[in-house]
């Protein structure tokens, strides 16, 4: 008995034992995981817009307020608008958290727009054969502005480079000479003309090699970067931000209006269908909510209207098609011309335009033709609807006696312009308000046909 309670005694001490080490192992990771950085990432590999500048003030927000040790933002860009730039550096230049912006991965660019956003970080960075530069102003792709103005813009961006390049402690002049001249440099070129920090292969090894090193930030004060071993986590983008990106494309934008107005067209040629008109609606305005986020040269929608207006001079009026390839001419222009994009990945398509164009051309010609010979075609009703049909005399008929015949089924007063015996075939010719006026049908050979 004692020796079964000896043996119990010690299992649970066993068991109290083992109890304590799991809790103290998992003490001590719950310890290292709260002494692990953590760096919030987004990846922004798009134009510069209002959606990705929105995507980027949402990140700063949450890098800020979740305790991350920094915020990385890993970009490939072409450029894009003046106006969400400046709302993207102003928000970078303003975070708590340090930025990090990564020009990745190999093949990667941050051109026109992306370079002043990449020189705005606290700390710059680019992948192996990436680069960076060409940050020309322009306002709308293809535009030649006057020399007066042109220069105001490009006063106005370089001071506006300046104005953070020199407390980040970079090279002012090369940064500069990317919107003078719109010259771009190659990783290497960057790094020895002192325009980002370091070039690293990956994310790892780019915060390892940024653990322990100072930065100026700007309001003067200089914080030291600890992210060795840094658990990186990424800040995925929400359903909301992918159908936003989706809308900002302005092919897809343009296809929608376009689709979108032929549906509606189709509802009222039909009308109750219900599913063409509703549906188009919905097409229509997604369309122009998502032509609204970009810049739109209002030259080019009176082009559109000019179109408009000759495709359906064509339908009416016709004009042998002089009208109708003039009307396409215009809206293929005016499709081409609609978004005043400052690079070209943000405009519209030239094959996109040119297709629509043609198709929307021909098929609005093709549907307002019909709807013109419908609306000039006579409305045949009534005895106006009996003329021409053949009739069968219900009685003798005579110039001079009245009868009755029947007609498509129906029982109608009739006056024959020669004598017709009951039962003879008649076509009707003319009517006198309600009295039909008939001619009986004559056979091959002269003889009256009878019924």
């Amino acid at each position: 008995m004692r020796q079964r309670l000896d043996r119990g005694i010690r299992s649970e001490l066993a068991l109290v034992v083992a109890v304590l080490v799991v809790g103290v192992g998992m003490a001590r990771g719950v310890a290292a995981m709260a002494q692990q950085p953590v760096v919030d990432k987004l990846v922004l590999d798009d134009t510069i817009q209002p959606v990705s500048a929105d995507a980027l003030t949402r990140a700063l927000d949450r890098a800020n307020s979740d305790g991350a040790s920094a915020l990385l933002i890993e970009m490939n860009t072409p450029g894009g608008l003046l106006d969400s730039m400046r709302d993207m550096v102003g928000a970078i230049l303003r975070s708590r958290v340090p930025v990090i912006v990564y020009v990745a991965p190999p093949g990667a660019r941050a051109g026109s727009a992306g370079f002043f956003i990449l020189e705005s970080a606290d700390v710059a960075a680019m992948a192996p054969g990436t680069e960076a530069g060409a940050a020309h102003p322009v306002f709308e792709f293809g535009a030649q502005p006057d020399a007066t103005e042109m220069q105001k813009v490009e006063n106005d961006a370089e001071a506006f480079l300046r104005s953070y390049v020199t407390k980040r402690g970079r090279n002012t002049d090369a940064a500069i000479a990317a919107v003078q001249s719109s010259h771009s440099y190659t990783v290497e070129e960057a790094l020895n003309q002192h325009l980002i920090d370091l070039i690293a292969n990956n994310d790892t090894e780019l915060l390892n090699a940024l653990d322990g090193r100072e930065i100026p930030r700007m309001d003067g004060s200089k914080t030291t970067l600890h992210l060795a071993g840094a658990r990186i986590q990424l800040l995925r983008t929400s359903l909301r931000d992918e159908l936003l990106g989706w809308l900002v494309n302005p092919n897809i934008a343009l296809l929608f209006l376009v689709g979108g107005a032929l549906l509606i067209y189709l509802e009222f040629n039909a009308p109750g269908t219900i599913v063409p008109g509703a549906l188009g609606t919905l097409m229509v305005l997604l369309g122009i909510f998502g032509l609204n986020l970009l810049p739109i040269r209002f030259t080019a929608v009176l082009l559109l209207v000019a179109a408009m207006a000759l495709l359906i001079l064509e339908a009416k009026v016709g004009g042998h098609g002089a009208l109708a390839i003039a009307g396409i001419i215009c809206l293929t222009f005016g499709m081409l011309t609609l978004v005043a994009a400052p690079v070209p990945e943000m405009g519209i398509s030239p094959l996109v335009a040119l297709s629509v164009s043609v198709a929307f051309g021909a098929i609005t010609v093709f549907l307002l033709r019909l709807v013109v010979r419908a609306r000039r075609r006579k409305a045949r009703i009534g005895a106006e609807a009996m003329v021409g049909c053949t009739a069968t005399a219900m009685e003798a008929l005579s110039p001079a006696a009245a009868g009755h015949v029947l007609v498509e089924g129906e029982i109608w007063r009739a006056v024959a312009g020669a004598p017709a015996a009951a039962g003879a075939v008649l076509r009707v010719t003319g009517h006198d308000q309600m009295m039909l006026q008939v001619e009986p049908v004559q056979e091959a050979g002269g003889t009256e046909r009878k019924g």
